[in-house]
């Protein structure tokens, strides 16, 4: 087969619309065009490749082995040809808009996004801090980042990581408590978001068997931000992830008293629709945070942690 110089695209476009849809009645919709036409365009690419692609059968048809193996090559095709139109479009000054989970935007985002505006500065960032989950269908979101299990369906997820975390307070706190030495210590003080998940596996991780944390009910809370802030002001002691918080164990101002740290399933992942994975400042962002924070983790995070 000898493909000649001028593709048909749009015989094509017809293509992959009957192939995904596996009918050309749906197509012809789709495409707002009549069923015979999209029977012709489906005929002059047959005549054009000399395959046959589909097999008319009663009520259905099926795509024949070369349908198969064009279908992934010809939906990427126009895939790119749409964000060539869409980057074309675009002013060379565009706003990205990023939703992020509360203490990633503030402790980690917000303090290293100087360096992508570098880089690209004709991409404007506008980053707002959310504790819902994203809808790409109704928020005006280019792109997510948020903690869980992941990956999510539909979504294009890329994990950035899974961070350690310990026990952290304030050298005060802990003077006032005559010295944490052993973990059981940890249970004389208030103990902040204490209905965490995290602190049952670590307690379990250091050997003890999981406490009673239902009378720590003072400080019942969940963001990261706000339990490293009561910590700060030595009102208990919290359970933190160490890339937050790198500066404020460097300075004393927190301390972790135990060469004892745990990481678990729940990450901090990039999400954003899969069709606009070669958006150019979707992708530029990829890129770039991906290689950041994972610089970010080998610089900070402890050694070897428990799991």
């Amino acid at each position: 087969m000898k493909l000649s110089r001028k593709v048909p695209l749009n015989a094509l476009r017809v293509f992959e619309a009957v192939a995904r849809h596996g009918g050309f009645s749906r197509a012809a919709e789709e495409l707002g065009m009549t069923q015979t036409a999209v029977s012709y365009q489906i005929k002059l690419l047959e005549e054009h490749i000399g395959e046959q692609l589909f097999l008319r059968q009663p009520r259905r048809i099926v795509n024949t082995e070369t349908a198969e193996r064009m279908l992934p090559s010809v939906s990427k095709g126009f895939e790119h040809l749409g964000d060539a139109m869409l980057a074309a479009v675009q002013p060379s000054s565009q706003t990205l808009e990023i939703h992020s989970s509360p203490t990633f935007a503030s402790h980690w985002l917000a303090r290293n996004l100087g360096s992508f505006q570098l880089a690209w500065p004709g991409t404007a960032v506008r980053l707002l801090r959310v504790s819902k989950i994203t809808d790409f269908n109704r928020d005006p979101a280019d792109i997510s980042i948020r903690w869980g299990v992941g990956p999510w369906p539909e979504q294009e997820c890329h994990l950035l990581g899974r961070f350690s975390f310990a026990p952290m307070l304030s050298p005060a706190l802990a003077a006032s408590a005559g010295g944490i030495t052993e973990p059981r210590h940890l249970l004389r003080l208030p103990i902040i978001g204490a209905q965490q998940d995290s602190w049952q596996t670590w307690f379990a991780s250091a050997g003890l068997e999981p406490p009673d944390l239902s009378v720590h009910k003072r400080h019942n809370y969940i963001e990261q931000d706000l339990c490293a802030n009561a910590a700060l002001a030595g009102q208990g002691v919290a359970m933190l992830n160490h890339i937050y918080f790198a500066e404020e164990l460097a300075s004393g101002r927190l301390i972790a008293p135990f060469n004892h740290h745990c990481s678990d399933d729940i990450g901090i992942w990039l999400v954003h629709p899969a069709s606009r994975r070669n958006n150019p400042k979707i992708k530029a962002f990829r890129e770039w945070i991906l290689a950041a924070v994972s610089a970010d983790m080998q610089r900070t995070e402890p050694a070897s942690p428990v799991s």
